[in-house]
């Protein structure tokens, strides 16, 4: 029983003071180096953010044109199918309409597939894009924090 409250009492003082280690930034002299990281997450948060307007723009022009081509491959189909339907009858021309109607519906359905990987592209785009964002917001959160506990070690310092 006893070694199990040393154990306990030696993790718990563990996982109070690993933050406090996990500090990049601990002393004044750091402030410099502190500065240009938060300046340069800052920077990297606009970037990401403009990148991420920029992609949520362009989503319903990928959607558009994803309907619309698969409007196109359903024309083409169902002419693919008229136009073999009338071969059935045995004429030379009507096959070889069919046949050409037939690779025009294969080609606009293709098109409309790639249409809608673009879509899904660009979903995983912006996804990673707000993972990134969510990861650089929280560093600067973690600088902030680190801000804070330099500035409470300066003597007389009001600094919030």
């Amino acid at each position: 029983m006893k070694f199990l409250s040393y154990a306990v009492s030696t993790a718990l003082l563990l996982m109070l003071t690993i933050p406090v280690f996990a500090q990049k930034y601990k002393t004044p002299a750091d402030t410099g180096k502190l500065n240009a990281e938060y300046v340069k997450v800052q920077n990297n948060i606009a970037s990401l953010t403009s990148k991420l307007s920029d992609a949520q723009s362009d989503l319903p022009g990928y959607k558009t044109k994803a309907v619309n081509a698969g409007n196109d491959a359903q024309t083409a189909a169902a002419a693919s199918d008229t136009s073999s339907s009338k071969a059935t009858s045995g004429n030379l021309q009507d096959s070889k309409d069919a046949k050409k109607s037939a690779g025009n519906a294969y080609d606009k359905a293709k098109n409309s597939r790639s249409a809608n990987n673009d879509v899904g592209k660009q979903n995983e785009k912006i996804r990673k894009l707000n993972d990134e964002l969510k990861k650089q917001r929280q560093r600067l959160k973690d600088l902030d924090q680190m801000r804070s506990a330099i500035y409470a070690q300066i003597p007389g310092n009001t600094h919030p």
